[in-house]
């Protein structure tokens, strides 16, 4: 007899982690030049004022501020005042 039981596809699969993207800061929060806002695919969010793309299109703050989050002709805008 078996000591072991048989092990199909299914028990080998292991699934793949998390890649921690979101907003990682709220409107009205105090920033520091650097600090990344969002980490996105696309661009869910647009950049604004005081804000910059990632090459990988996270948006980080280039100077110190307040985040300021609102909409632009439906389109959502982060900036940094």
């Amino acid at each position: 007899m078996s000591t072991h039981k048989a092990g199909g596809k299914a028990s080998q699969h292991v699934s793949p982690e998390g890649k921690r993207l979101g907003i990682k800061v709220s409107h009205g929060q105090d920033v520091k030049t650097g600090s990344i806002l969002v980490r996105q695919r696309g661009t869910t969010f647009h950049s604004g004022e005081g804000t910059d793309y990632g090459r990988d299109h996270t948006i980080y703050s280039k100077k110190n501020g307040k985040v300021i989050m609102s909409q632009k002709m439906g389109k959502k805008v982060l900036s940094v005042s």
